[in-house]
């Protein structure tokens, strides 16, 4: 099975996605501190990136697909060194402990295959923030929409109602999730005085 098919592609790299990823998800972000170190798991053909890479002192992009991560390279090379493009996997982040000041991903949590695989890209995200670090982001609801453009793709959803539980299993605390439109996700991996409160 395809982690993502052809139409999935195609829309991916549409000008109207790259909109959509400017104007809305990217936006999502508002309102919390990402710092100056950002990670974006799951970057795929930039649109998030580059948007992103706008609020941050430096973001490493990472992508788990080897064809997309040296597209990534050539399409965010006029950033300089302000973006370091990654090909690697979420659920084995290739970063040391407590590198990164925030860890981001959109639309991309359904396309790791296993909720198994999804716990431990969480408890990756975990390991690799700076206490008191923020993990963000969001992902797409199940709709016949939803269904129709992932056919044979791997596509394993995120339960709204089960996310928080699951996020405090990996470790982190101030956990808020909302899914009125699109599933939007925060938490913070705690820092040393926040666990001796």
């Amino acid at each position: 099975m395809e982690a993502v098919n052809i139409i999935h592609r195609w829309l991916c790299r549409s000008p109207k996605w790259a909109r959509f990823a400017e104007q809305t998800l990217v936006p999502g972000l508002d309102g919390i501190a990402l710092g100056a170190d950002v990670l974006e798991i799951g970057s795929g053909y930039g649109v998030t990136a580059r948007p992103l890479a706008s609020r941050c002192e430096h973001l490493t992009a990472l992508e788990i697909d080897p064809e997309l991560a040296s597209g990534l390279r050539d399409r965010l090379a006029d950033l300089g060194e302000r973006v370091t493009v990654v090909h690697g996997d979420g659920t084995r982040l290739p970063f040391p402990p407590e590198r990164f000041s925030a860890v981001v991903c959109f639309t991309m949590l359904h396309h790791v295959p296993s909720t198994a695989l999804q716990d431990r890209l969480f408890a990756e995200a975990h390991r690799v923030l700076r206490p008191g670090g923020v993990f963000a982001g969001s992902d797409s609801l199940p709709s016949p929409r939803f269904r129709a453009i992932h056919l044979f793709d791997t596509c394993v959803p995120v339960a709204p109602e089960t996310l928080p539980g699951r996020l405090a299993s990996a470790g982190f605390t101030g956990v808020a999730v909302q899914s009125e439109s699109r599933l939007h996700f925060r938490a913070l991996k705690p820092a040393p005085a926040d666990l001796r409160a």
